[in-house]
């Protein structure tokens, strides 16, 4: 077992962990801590818990002290002068015709490196603007190209259901998210419908996910045939988390009626693999397919973040 504590650089931002020592640490506490990129401050968000060797992939690195008045001026000071290199970027941006957007510039602590972040269509070569912050700065400047979901995440926003953003409000690391999710879910295949402010699948549909996928294993497919205390029958609908299924049944006079059953009261005669899919849905899953591939590709840039 190791003795750690988690620690965010920014809000909204993934939290780490590190190895605190023999040192007393508070939850809201800023700490200097060694990181890949050299000394960095955070903020503890975690505070001091047990974690089984199993977990930790990589050894932890340590909090090398408690921020003190000098850290926080140093950092501050860090952050206007971040605020000046952006809007000299985007000059220099507008002037070399660069189809670029720049959503944010960070300085390393000990300001031996400046990172401007943006996001773009395709690849871009920004070799030349390269050199021309250098020549300002004076310092190691890195591009990075970021998803569009990180970018959204750094400007907020409210989502569909009212709230805020869950990216912008608790959620730590984006998962991939699938079409299978939301069609397992019942939900509508309209793009406009299962999308985020980003332009990508809605990443709460992640989150009831495993609850659907158990549900799904004990209840028959749609147009499946079922045998019911009223006799043979078609699966119509399913209420997944009810467990509910929707059965079409014909009577005497051969006339189609429709009745609700328990799933546990039915009796799979013959399961379906596949649905029969209209031709409006066959558009929007073409729509989603899409934006899963474009979903894959942002995985690809934001996982860029994982550098502590």
């Amino acid at each position: 077992m190791k003795v750690i504590i988690g620690v965010r650089f920014k809000k909204p931002g993934k939290i780490y962990f590190f190895d605190p020592g023999t040192i007393h640490i508070n939850v809201r506490t800023k700490v200097i801590v060694e990181t890949a990129l050299g000394e960095e401050l955070g903020e503890v968000v975690v505070k001091k818990k047990l974690l089984p060797d199993t977990k930790l992939n990589t050894p932890l690195k340590k909090i090398i002290r408690i921020a003190n008045y000098k850290d926080i001026k140093h950092y501050e000071d860090n952050k206007k002068k971040e605020k000046e290199a952006f809007k000299i970027c985007e000059d220099k941006i507008k002037k070399l015709k660069l189809n670029m957007h720049l959503t944010e510039v960070q300085y390393s602590f000990d300001n031996s490196k400046l990172l401007f972040c943006f996001t773009a269509d395709g690849r871009i070569d920004f070799r030349e603007l390269v050199k021309e912050l250098a020549a300002i700065f004076k310092t190691r400047i890195e591009l990075r190209q970021i998803g569009v979901r990180d970018e959204v995440r750094r400007i907020g926003g409210n989502g569909i259901c009212g709230r805020e953003l869950c990216c912008c409000s608790f959620l730590n690391n984006f998962e991939t998210v699938s079409i299978k999710m939301a069609k397992e879910q019942n939900m509508s295949l309209n793009p406009s419908k299962i999308s985020g402010n980003c332009g990508r699948l809605m990443c709460c549909l992640k989150y009831e996910q495993n609850v659907y996928e158990d549900k799904l294993k004990k209840l028959p497919k749609i147009g499946s045939i079922v045998e019911t205390a009223d006799g043979e029958g078609i699966v119509d609908s399913i209420e997944t988390l009810r467990e509910i299924v929707k059965v079409k049944l014909k009577d005497d006079n051969d006339e189609t009626y429709y009745k609700k059953y328990d799933a546990k009261d039915l009796k799979v005669i013959k399961n379906v693999d596949s649905e029969v899919i209209g031709e409006e849905e066959k558009e929007n899953m073409a729509e989603l397919q899409k934006l899963e591939d474009l979903e894959k590709q942002d995985q690809e840039t934001e996982n860029n973040e994982d550098i502590f």
